[in-house]
């Protein structure tokens, strides 16, 4: 962030106490019905948030639907949403690294939901050996992220806590589901085959638990492109492994990977959700609705069946 730029962040919080009526979009717990508000910092985390909290809370999310959370640039209406909510939730592991330059301006409480997630590392290039942030692509690490929620809220509004609990576990169940079938379709997979190739290393987390091998041409989509050496890589990948499809993610341009296709004899498996979430008339509405797209849509490309 520049200098100027963190002025700026400081000065809007110093002077949020005189503004704040006549500010943003954000909910108030006038607007909504005396609700304590929560933030989130995009999509995928407000709707897991919104299930765990359910009636009792009103939750936001600070980026929009489809948008690219990782270079997101905050703007000053952040700032008073952030000022006006009573829980901050973010996701941890680097990924908001936008959202730690101004979450210390406002006296907020602040939830890292990822918090006990068995974190893995990136492994290639200049990233390597930080943590992959990606670990709600995993549906049994998002039950520690309802279960954190869970807890937030309970200290928050402690008077629905059982129902936040309740609220998780049910959650969970869902999820599991989700963990379970994907098992279960890709159990047919020979070893060699059992590899997913991914535009962005968003999957690390999924592959694990799914028994697969992972291979991305970028680590994460702050690259604004894929080089040679990458794109050779992954095409020797594909070869040696025999994969017979490859995937790329909603957010960003497929051309790297219809390169790969091109010099390989792997087909093109589909279009993966990681980031954000589709509006609510599109593909995936919710968590869930991501979280079994991307299951199938791997698993059919994969095994070479249809659901």
């Amino acid at each position: 962030m520049s200098r100027s730029r963190r002025g700026l962040t400081a000065a809007l919080a110093a002077a949020l106490p005189l503004g704040l009526a006549a500010c943003g979009s954000a909910a108030t717990s006038e607007d909504a019905g005396d609700k304590p508000v929560v933030l989130t910092t995009f999509t995928v985390l407000a709707d897991i948030a919104d299930n765990v909290a359910g009636e009792h809370l009103e939750v936001e999310s600070i980026t929009k639907a489809g948008a690219e959370i990782h270079g997101y640039e905050p703007t000053p209406g952040d700032i008073r949403k952030a000022a006006k909510a009573d829980l901050v939730l973010d996701n941890g592991l680097n990924l908001e690294q936008w959202f730690s330059q101004f979450v210390d301006e406002v006296d907020v409480p602040h939830t890292v939901v990822s918090e006990g997630v068995d974190e893995l590392s990136i492994t290639e290039d200049a990233y390597a050996g930080k943590p992959n942030p990606h670990a709600w692509m995993s549906p049994l690490n998002v039950q520690i992220y309802a279960e954190n929620m869970a807890r937030a809220f309970a200290d928050l509004d402690p008077d629905h806590a059982d129902d936040f609990t309740a609220n998780a576990k049910y959650y969970s169940e869902q999820l599991q589901t989700v963990q379970d079938d994907l098992v279960e379709d890709l159990s047919t997979l020979s070893k060699s085959q059992r590899a997913l190739v991914t535009c962005e290393g968003a999957f690390s987390y999924l592959a694990r638990d799914a028994g697969l091998r992972e291979k991305y041409i970028w680590p994460v989509n702050a690259e604004s492109q894929a080089t040679p050496g990458q794109i050779t890589s992954a095409i020797d990948f594909v070869e040696d492994n025999d994969v017979p499809a490859v995937f790329c993610e909603s957010t960003v341009s497929q051309a790297p990977m219809d390169r790969v296709v091109e010099a390989t004899e792997a087909e093109f498996g589909g279009t993966l959700y990681v980031d954000s979430l589709s509006e609510a008339d599109g593909p995936v509405p919710t968590y869930l609705d991501l979280i079994r797209h991307d299951a199938q849509v791997i698993a059919e490309a994969l095994t070479g069946s249809e659901s």
